[in-house]
């Protein structure tokens, strides 16, 4: 069973302090994406200022207008202000069978939430987190481990899983914890995925001693140098992954998307 996934920034859904409306563009350009799954953060669950101030700014929430008819939709409310709410929100082809978002906030001053939403495809339930981390080190480091604690405690341990959004990690140390304690590959992180298994001794020592990384650059859209935006996987083979580049995601967020197909494995690790 193959799956074709996306991750994207979507800056709500407008252009630098709001001035102009991008909404309509980013669906269209998620529409010609034709992904399987989509996950998505900073989406506008609400925001009245916009809807008043910007001609056919959608009536509906921004995930229920990305998702159309064509997708399911889940969506987990994290920042809330007197004009609106915006947060995480996951897009599925696929029946969504149910859906939970932690609140992670580690201050006042940032309100942070990780998704986790259940999808039922075909015979399998793979469980999709979407993720936006803080600003500060310190928080992400504690956000991921409340993120690898639930994951733990909640999960079957052999759980296909599809952690992917903004992880704001531009300085890439989350990545090793990740490995080590729940056995994931990053899409784009081919040095990490082989040849030797992870779950041999010298697959394991090949992840620890690593120093750098293979994630995609998608951070500022114009000029993409910082690698924010990931995709963590457990039960999957990547099969293709890229950066969306050029135009149109110049113009539509701060960020570019960043797509992959996969394969999902068997418990052999066979696809």
């Amino acid at each position: 069973m193959k799956l074709r996934i996306a991750t994207y920034n979507i800056h709500k859904g407008v252009s630098a302090f709001g001035r102009k409306a991008r909404i309509h563009g980013i669906k269209e350009a998620i529409d010609l994406l034709d992904a399987d799954l989509v996950f998505l953060q900073e989406v506008q669950g609400q925001h009245d200022l916009h809807a008043e101030n910007h001609t056919l700014w959608p009536q509906e929430s921004q995930h229920a207008f990305l998702a159309g008819q064509s997708h399911h939709a889940a969506y987990g409310m994290n920042a809330v202000y007197e004009h609106g709410h915006h947060g995480n929100a996951l897009l599925s082809r696929y029946p969504i069978a149910s859906f939970t978002n932690h609140d992670v906030s580690d201050h006042a001053y940032e309100q942070r939430g990780i998704l986790h939403a259940i999808v039922q495809i075909e015979q399998v339930q793979v469980h999709c987190f979407v993720i936006h981390l803080g600003l500060f080190a310190g928080s992400r480091r504690r956000q991921i481990q409340a993120l690898i604690n639930t994951i733990k405690q909640d999960l079957p341990a052999n759980a296909p899983l599809v952690i992917a959004g903004d992880f704001n990690d531009w300085s890439q140390r989350l990545s090793q914890t990740l490995y080590q304690e729940l056995g994931v590959i990053e899409a784009f992180d081919v040095e990490a995925q082989g040849p030797a298994s992870r779950f041999s001794l010298k697959g394991m020592r090949k992840i620890l001693s690593k120093n750098t990384s293979g994630h995609a650059r998608t951070f500022p859209a114009g000029l993409p140098w910082l690698c924010l935006d990931r995709v963590y996987l457990r039960g999957f083979k990547v099969n293709e992954a890229r950066v969306m580049k050029g135009a149109p995601w110049t113009t539509l967020s701060d960020h570019v998307p960043i797509t992959a197909i996969l394969e999902l494995q068997d418990q052999a690790g066979n696809a």
